[in-house]
């Protein structure tokens, strides 16, 4: 009989999502057949599923962690943030509209829906179903009409495990102090917790696990020690950037402009690991580093306003200095629109209709479409005949005199992208271009660089084998399948 098991948090960022995909790690390999879930999800770093839609980059994480394709029914309702207060609703991997905060708490009941038509069919191919919460169930001034927490537990009567994170502090307060806010039906639904991310001698917190034991009448569930490793496995929050990286003396530099809706950042994960060379995520207000071998502009999820940000920074100054020096410059999806001589949104796709003068690198202009390609790509790169792999999620055409010079060719024979005529600007729509290792190794040798980091995917899944090992080792994961 399939089961399901829900995993919820404290606060953002206190380890859920790592945890779900360590644990669907844990019981795949344990012989269950086991699905992630989330019913909602708030992020601007999304993955193209099997199925022709998109989902939240930490359910495909945990698709992989299962050793299944991702689907669309594992995060059936995902918020793609545009501005401060509103955001595009994706149901079920489509675009169904643009909501407010304020409007979108009107939405959640016919969202309801379609999450639990999602997880019934998670259910029915499982037997086991891994549901991560979003934020907080502390939260209780959202709590009405909620599908992503309490909500969603008491509608279809799921167990809840409540995770905190002893690395930021306060973890007694936070787990006995959600107990305290919740309604008594809501915290019902909680069976026990875990602390998540103890750093030196486990013995030290015994007596703190056994008063949180005892103030919440929750069975502790285990004590998980930081896992250094983690920091491996692609980010979902943009949060990871609140961590840029440190340069590096003696090794060429890429810097990335932190833009306000940057998208798809897990982009330079592969490089951001490789031993000899430095990723640096520029925040605003500080210009981009002279030594910068390479400028990444990454995705975006407002192109316009983002490439007006870039230019308010004075960005496009240091890009064109940077290019003066003969340096290269690389832009991804978003950032390659932003390349081009003009951007154009007819019919407010990302907002208000506008057109924008983009930073002319490249002889090309960009018209927004309502239409939105999501498909995992194939194909070779012009200059060197490499081979790769990713994947494209973009709205917009492109054309112009540089796309007779594309960067790549797909597998069905459609050329992608747009080189200058001096070969230093070069953009394309297709994400994941750094995890593949033969393309990797083409872009460190451009940049005077040897690679030190090889088969990049077969460490992602050694990583997931070894968090596992280390959660089996430190939770008591018996117990937890024996919830109901």
């Amino acid at each position: 009989m399939s089961r399901a098991l829900m995993i919820q948090g404290t606060g953002s960022d206190v380890g859920k999502s790592l945890l779900v995909a360590g644990l669907a790690r844990a019981f795949t390999r344990r012989g269950l057949t086991v699905r992630p879930f989330k019913p909602q999800n708030m992020s601007n770093n999304a993955a193209v599923t099997a199925d022709g839609g998109e989902i939240g980059r930490a359910q495909a994480l945990q698709a992989r962690a299962a050793r299944v394709a991702p689907s669309v029914h594992m995060n059936p309702v995902l918020l793609k943030p545009q501005s401060d207060v509103g955001a595009q609703v994706v149901v079920q991997g489509r675009m169904i509209g643009t909501a407010k905060a304020r409007e979108y708490q009107s939405w959640k009941p016919r969202l309801l829906a379609s999450v639990l038509d999602s997880f019934a069919r998670l259910k029915a191919e499982a037997d086991l179903v891994l549901v991560e919460g979003a934020g907080s169930p502390a939260e209780v001034n959202l709590r009405r009409g909620d599908i992503a927490n309490m909500g969603f537990a008491r509608a279809t009567e799921t167990p809840v495990v409540l995770v905190g994170d002893i690395d930021r502090g306060g973890v007694i307060a936070s787990l006995v102090g959600t107990q305290a806010v919740l309604e008594p039906e809501d915290a019902a639904m909680i069976r026990g917790f875990i602390v998540n991310r103890f750093r030196g001698d486990p013995t030290l917190f015994a007596d703190g696990m056994t008063l949180i034991a005892q103030r919440t009448g929750w069975a502790p569930f285990g004590l998980v020690p930081f896992f250094p490793e983690a920091g491996r496995l692609p980010p979902e929050d943009a949060l990871a950037l609140d961590a840029p990286g440190a340069r590096r003396d003696g090794v060429p530099l890429v810097a990335v402009p932190i833009l306000p809706h940057i998208a798809n950042f897990d982009d330079l994960d592969p490089l951001r690991q490789e031993p000899g060379i430095a990723v640096a995520f520029v925040p605003p207000g500080e210009p981009i580093p002279a030594e910068a071998a390479l400028i990444v502009l990454p995705g975006s999820k407002t192109t316009i306003d983002d490439c007006a940000f870039l230019q308010a920074q004075g960005w496009d100054i240091d890009i064109r200095a940077h290019l003066r020096r003969g340096r290269r410059v690389l832009g991804l999806c978003g950032g390659y629109q932003m390349l081009g001589r003009s951007i154009a949104d007819p019919d407010g796709i990302e907002g208000a209709p506008r057109t924008l003068p983009g930073l002319g690198l490249l002889d090309i202009e960009t018209v927004m479409t309502g239409e939105k390609r999501l498909v995992a790509v194939t194909g070779t790169t012009l200059a060197d005949d490499l081979p790769f792999s990713g994947y494209e999620m973009h709205v917009g055409d492109t054309s112009g005199p540089d796309t007779a010079r594309p960067l790549l060719r797909f597998a069905d024979g459609r050329p992608d992208g747009a080189v200058s005529g001096d070969g230093l600007v070069a953009g394309t729509y297709v994400h994941g271009l750094f995890a593949d290792d033969r393309q990797r190794a083409a872009w460190l040798a451009r940049l005077g660089a040897a690679q030190g980091l090889d088969r990049y995917e077969a460490g992602i899944e050694a990583v997931l084998d070894r968090f596992a090992d280390h959660l089996e080792a430190h939770l008591d994961c018996d117990a937890l399948l024996s919830l109901r």
